[in-house]
């Protein structure tokens, strides 16, 4: 916890964000997991929400996370996580099944959620919290 602790940014809530994120991340990997909700969507609307959804992870990590190291670290996590629920789906429930374009948008997602530590929007959450 020592190293994730240096990793995160001066906030006034550490704990209390960090443990936001990893309710987010994991409600990804659920809600990726159980059976889909029986939706009369156009076809392939999901990538658009596989993309979103790592998007705001991305983003979110970006708004506590300091530095390039502790980020890359959380972008490879988050490729990693959305390749292995794409590999999860098709292994092991009966009711999804893996899309290795699903991935790719989770991938896509990720890295443009990254892209917002290079602009003026990284720091949203610290200049809220100074208030």
């Amino acid at each position: 916890m020592a190293a994730v602790s240096t990793a995160l940014k001066p906030l006034r809530h550490p704990r209390f964000w960090l443990g936001l994120w990893c309710a987010a991340v994991l409600a990804v990997i659920v809600v990726c997991l159980i059976p889909p909700p029986p939706l009369d969507l156009p076809q392939n609307s999901d990538k658009l929400e596989h993309l979103l959804a790592y998007f705001i992870l991305s983003a979110s990590a970006v708004q506590l996370f300091g530095g390039r190291r502790a980020l890359c670290r959380v972008a490879v996590g988050l490729i990693v996580m959305g390749v292995g629920i794409e590999w999860a789906q098709g292994a092991l429930t009966a009711t999804r099944m893996a899309d290795p374009v699903d991935a790719l948008a989770n991938a896509s997602g990720v890295l443009i959620g990254m892209l917002t530590a290079l602009t003026p929007l990284r720091d949203v959450l610290l200049r809220l919290q100074r208030r």
